[in-house]
């Protein structure tokens, strides 16, 4: 058997003294005000309305005071079948619910959108199909494109003129304009240490080209400045490594 709290019996007692005192002394206090004043000068329509107004808020009083007494009444019950007081919730509870609040109202259901994906399979799946296709794509052109190779070197013949091979041309090009010290040192250097510092000058996470455009230039220039070179290197150098035009004097460059 569930026990009532005291603190719930000691509320519903004081209900029922407060009303138990209050009611005697309305009862008269609405019987006096109901008799209006002996006035000569009110016409009796208006003493009729004011008669009505009173004997209404008479009856929302004395039924305020009966809800009052009624809701002690099922405080203070003793409890009933299944061991538990009326009007009793899951568990003997008697708490009540104030209010059911939506949960839209109070949380944030909107997806926010990020311009983020994992590393994998996201970018590494990409990166493997691109592999697999450079991979084919080399295979198939060795099939049809023949690559020979040169003949034997011959130490008593120099071939003139002797070029690096394609990639290493810009470099070559630089050997012969600054001290070997200044074209395969410094300036090739000095190159790679910007691009180095390049992702932490321009730090921000745009894709747009419009808002990179220091890391944008910084690399336009470097590839630009040595596929000039190569091309310089490859088309417009001859016997001695001599400056000529491809178009009057030849080509002196093989793959």
């Amino acid at each position: 058997m569930t026990e009532i709290p005291e603190h719930l019996l000691k509320r519903a007692q004081a209900a029922r003294e407060k009303a138990a005192a209050d009611v005697p002394s309305e009862v008269p206090a609405a019987a006096a005000a109901s008799e209006p004043a002996a006035d000569p000068r009110i016409p009796a329509h208006l003493l009729e309305r004011s008669k009505a107004a009173k004997s209404k808020a008479s009856g929302e009083s004395s039924g305020a005071v009966a809800l009052q007494e009624k809701v002690a009444s099922v405080v203070a019950a003793a409890p009933t079948g299944g061991g538990l007081p009326v009007g009793a919730g899951p568990g003997g509870h008697t708490q009540r619910l104030l209010t059911v609040i939506k949960s839209g109202s109070i949380q944030d259901v909107k997806a926010t959108p990020v311009d983020k994906v994992h590393t994998w399979p996201h970018l590494l799946a990409a990166e493997f199909v691109a592999a697999l296709a450079c991979t084919a794509f080399t295979f198939f052109f060795s099939i049809f494109v023949n690559a020979p190779l040169l003949q034997l070197a011959n130490i008593n013949r120099t071939p003139n003129p002797s070029k690096a091979p394609w990639y290493f041309l810009g470099l070559q090009e630089l050997l012969t304009m600054f001290h070997p010290m200044v074209a395969g040192v410094t300036i090739p250097g000095v190159g790679m240490i910007i691009l180095i510092f390049a992702p932490f000058i321009d730090k921000n996470p745009s894709n747009k080209p419009e808002d990179r455009k220091f890391a944008i230039s910084i690399m336009t220039v470097h590839i630009m400045f040595w596929a000039v070179l190569v091309i310089i290197g490859s088309f417009f150098r001859g016997p001695g490594f001599n400056f000529v035009l491809p178009w009057r004097d030849g080509l002196f460059f093989d793959l």
